[in-house]
């Protein structure tokens, strides 16, 4: 059954589509199945994929690290999700106490549903982590609809790092997921027009590296074994059950605090229960959970190797493999 749930992945990789895929299949009770094909590298030498490679989870960050992380620290009474980032970040935009930046609060922005724009090439601005933080936080952000925002994120990972005093890299993730360098077999990521070189252990998202690495959007990396290993606590029980109420919850339309809900024509594929939850990634990552068969999948890929121009057969190829996963084991 798991080969034919891995066929539109090793039919990608086969033609081309995607330099190298690992599909990981987990269920509440820890049955899991993963599948690896093609490649971690291609440049400057070809290196064959392993299932103990790491990957750059990309936007996985933000439900697996941040928005965990916020739930969490909300379940222990140190945050109130309905209160605003200012209270974890007096100093934001402090030079204007009325700025709409200051009524922000935590729900809104693990929900994307603020006024922020959707990304700023805040790498441009300089190379001081600390100075590009404090231009986040008092930058007037232009004004627009609700729409899926970094910059919600990366404000989200500031107050968990005034919350705690410290690091988003020092919060516990549990084995198999790292903020950067991971320590081990990595795969590698786009040759890098800025960095001049072809990214294999560092971050790809050029703000996540000019903010240190470690960000509330991106910089977290991760085996398939740790991704399955967090999937599974939260099918199992292993998370406090208001962290998951909180990600399975609407907020805005078919976002929660954290993820997407399933919806027609969503990344998942329409086979997975309206009980699903999923997220993707911009370096060809994703994670999908059925609450409802007690099942999770990720699909791991590094289709921004060596060029994240043109590399769009990881659209069609999500819910492909959702589709086959539901077909084989759902």
């Amino acid at each position: 059954m798991i080969e034919a749930a891995f066929a539109p992945a090793l039919a990608a990789v086969e033609r081309g589509g995607v330099p190298g895929a690992t599909l990981g299949i987990v269920t509440a009770d820890g049955r899991r199945h993963v599948r690896v094909a093609g490649w971690a590298a291609l440049e400057p030498m070809r290196e064959p994929l392993t299932e103990s490679h790491w990957f750059d989870l990309a936007s996985l960050t933000k439900p697996i690290a941040t928005a965990t992380m916020v739930l969490t620290l909300a379940a222990q009474g140190r945050l109130d999700l309905d209160a605003p980032l200012a209270d974890a970040i007096p100093d934001l935009r402090q030079y204007d106490m009325a700025a709409p930046e200051r009524r922000l609060t935590f729900r809104q922005g693990l929900a994307h549903a603020t006024h922020l724009p959707a990304v700023e090439p805040i790498y441009t601005y300089g190379d001081d982590p600390a100075r590009l933080r404090a231009f986040i936080l008092q930058r007037a952000w232009r004004a627009g609809p609700p729409v899926y925002s970094d910059l919600n994120y990366m404000l989200l990972g500031i107050a968990v790092e005034r919350l705690t005093g410290a690091g988003l890299d020092a919060w516990p993730l549990g084995g198999g997921l790292s903020f950067g360098p991971p320590p081990g077999p990595v795969v590698a990521t786009e040759r890098c027009t800025w960095r001049g070189r072809v990214l294999k252990g560092e971050v790809h998202d050029e703000n996540a590296f000019a903010l240190g690495g470690a960000a509330g959007h991106a910089g977290l990396f991760g085996t398939v074994t740790g991704v399955l290993d967090w999937a599974q606590r939260l099918l199992n029980g292993g998370v406090p059950m208001s962290i998951v109420e909180a990600m399975r919850a609407p907020v805005r339309g078919e976002r929660t605090c954290g993820w997407e809900r399933r919806f027609d024509g969503w990344h998942g594929g329409d086979a997975c229960s309206a009980a699903t939850i999923g997220h993707t990634g911009f370096t060809g990552t994703g994670l999908w959970i059925d609450f409802d068969r007690d099942l999770a999948w990720t699909l791991l890929t590094n289709r921004v190797h060596p060029t994240r121009h043109g590399a769009d057969a990881i659209f069609a190829l999500r819910p492909a493999v959702g589709e086959a996963v539901i077909a084989a084991l759902g």
